[in-house]
């Protein structure tokens, strides 16, 4: 499973990984097919998120690394044990006859082939609704993990498939959740059919009948697929954009004494890219030291950028607002933000980032438990941004709303930032926590996903990688920089953007327009499985 996503990125695994948790729990109990789940699950996050051993503060990247993959190993432990405990009634009361009477002869061996032989001997039709209920209850915990405790929607198992776009352009319907809901049923379907075939192995064409219909349904989303992607409009006009990626080590950024230092080499590799007429220059997260709007030599010398080069300016910094209740107005509320400056030198609009990332923007219950802080690096943190703002170029007759960090991260959020005359999503971030790791694939493939679920451009602009656009097909263009190999290096991309012509609306995906529809309606099935599994048992 963690070989599925980048860096190594085989997408193929996917497609067999979670059929192998099932065919791991064969004939366990409850308890025992759980605490296989949780194992499985502990590998696969402990592996694919390595990344968070980079954060420059040891004792809480190891605290985190370890806390984060207990929890979400969860998920993959219920999932199993749910899996084997909604089978279907007949085969469940005779398995677990079996499971009984191997208990009294031997604590140590289980007659495999007589499950095996029960398993092969359960129609046809038994078996494929119970891989339709696997990949069912799937989603329904994706749907959890992207909202539990704040939610961590990371590697969804659909965005393993980010790569291979025929597979993914079905999100634009059903959102990331049904390409994940594919392939958790064929991995299924493939397991049943491999038990089949391993208790009658002379029946060859019998297993056949178990991947017939998840081999159906994966014919017809890549006919979809296909057809989105060659049946795609030719741009209408382009905007020509400056990312900038200074790529400055997260110590750095920690270190007020390196302040002007990085600032001159933004604004170094600024002046550089402004050589190249972009319309728009853009910053990632945190790229300005200080608080733009309380520092007059930083915002002195952005607004000198954009009035001497009449550009207009997408910048990532931190703010600050007084609370209300605040006695003299010495109170703040510290925010991450971003801000977009006019071709006047003015802050035309500020947008405050609303997901925030535990412990490492926000610590959870800090007024009540203080001794937290000594976990996390950051302080006492930021608030949370209220409103969505949108970012208006009047004159460019451009529209973009701006996400920051992991906000991309989010489906059901993501689609909230988008209008019908959205020109782009933008996201800055700074992956400089985690070092050259394969935190910034994994990122870009969430983002992936996202310009896909609605339809229209997603511009990345990283502070060490990976810089790039993305198309609405999913497709990364301008990932790695001119004549090398390398991302997380500093350096900026010119890059043409497809927009929309003047007043257009952009006609939305289903996705966009509905939400999490399938998401949800998998989490009613899921429910509906669970209680009739509850009443069957009860009445055997």
């Amino acid at each position: 499973m963690a070989l599925s996503f980048p860096k190594a990125g085989i997408a193929g695994l996917a497609w067999v990984a979670p059929g192998l948790m099932l065919v791991a729990a064969l004939g366990c109990d409850g308890r025992e097919a759980f605490r296989l789940g949780y194992v499985a699950g502990a590998v696969h996050y402990l592996t694919s998120l390595y990344w968070l051993l980079f954060i420059p503060f040891p004792a809480g990247a190891v605290a985190g690394w370890l806390a984060l993959s207990a929890y979400l190993a969860l998920y993959p432990a219920t999932w199993v044990w749910l899996c084997w405990g909604v089978f279907p009634g007949e085969i469940r009361t005779r398995t677990s006859g079996a499971t009984r009477e191997a208990a009294h002869a031997s604590r140590v061996t289980f007659p495999v082939a007589r499950w095996l032989e029960v398993f092969a001997s359960t129609p046809l039709f038994q078996r494929a609704l119970w891989t339709l209920a696997c990949a069912t209850i799937w989603v329904a915990l994706e749907m959890a993990v992207a909202r539990m405790l704040t939610g961590f929607p990371w590697n969804l198992l659909g965005v393993s498939q980010a790569r291979i776009l025929p597979v993914t352009q079905i999100a634009s319907v059903t959102g990331v959740y049904g390409v994940s809901f594919l392939v958790a049923w064929f991995s299924a379907a493939l397991a049943c059919a491999g038990l089949v075939l391993a208790a009658r192995p002379a029946a060859a064409r019998l297993w056949l009948g178990d991947l017939l219909f998840p081999a159906l349904a994966l014919t017809l989303v890549c006919g979809f697929g296909w057809k989105q992607i060659t049946e795609s409009p030719a741009p209408a006009r382009t905007i020509k954009l400056a990312l900038v990626q200074p790529s400055i080590p997260q110590t750095l950024i920690w270190d007020p004494r390196e302040n002007t230092n990085r600032f001159n080499q933004i604004l170094r590799l600024t002046e550089q890219a402004l050589a190249k007429k972009p319309a728009i220059v853009v910053w990632p997260e945190a790229a300005v030291p200080n608080r733009l709007r309380y520092e007059p030599d930083t915002y002195e010398a952005v607004k000198k950028l954009a009035v001497q080069h009449r550009v207009w300016m997408i910048v990532g910094a931190d703010d600050a607002v007084p609370r209300a209740e605040s006695a003299g107005g010495h109170d703040f509320d510290y925010y991450n933000s971003s801000f977009l400056i006019n071709p006047a030198g003015e802050i035309a609009a500020t947008y405050r980032k609303r997901r925030l990332v535990i412990f490492g923007e926000y610590v959870p219950l800090v007024r009540w438990l203080p001794f937290l802080k000594w976990f996390t690096p950051i302080g006492d943190g930021f608030a949370s941004g209220r409103e969505i703002a949108p970012f208006s170029l009047p004159d460019l007759k451009v529209k973009t709303a701006t996400l920051i960090c992991f906000e991309d991260a989010f489906p059901h959020s993501v689609r909230e930032y988008v209008a019908a005359d959205t020109d782009f999503l933008l996201n800055l971030t700074n992956d400089g926590w985690f070092g050259e790791s394969a935190a910034q694939w994994q990122h870009a493939a969430n983002a992936a996903l996202r310009a896909v679920e609605n339809g229209l451009p997603l511009v990345r602009c990283a502070n060490n990688g990976l810089t790039c656009w993305v198309d609405p097909r999913g497709g990364m263009h301008e990932v790695f920089f001119r004549n090398s190999d390398d991302i997380y290096g500093a350096g900026y991309k010119i890059v043409e953007i497809p927009i929309l012509k003047d007043e257009q609306k952009r006609e939305p995906t289903f996705y966009n327009r509905h939400g999490d529809w399938f998401g949800w309606g998998c989490v009613g099935m899921a429910g509906g499985l669970l209680a009739a599994s509850v009443w069957a048992r009860r009445r055997t």
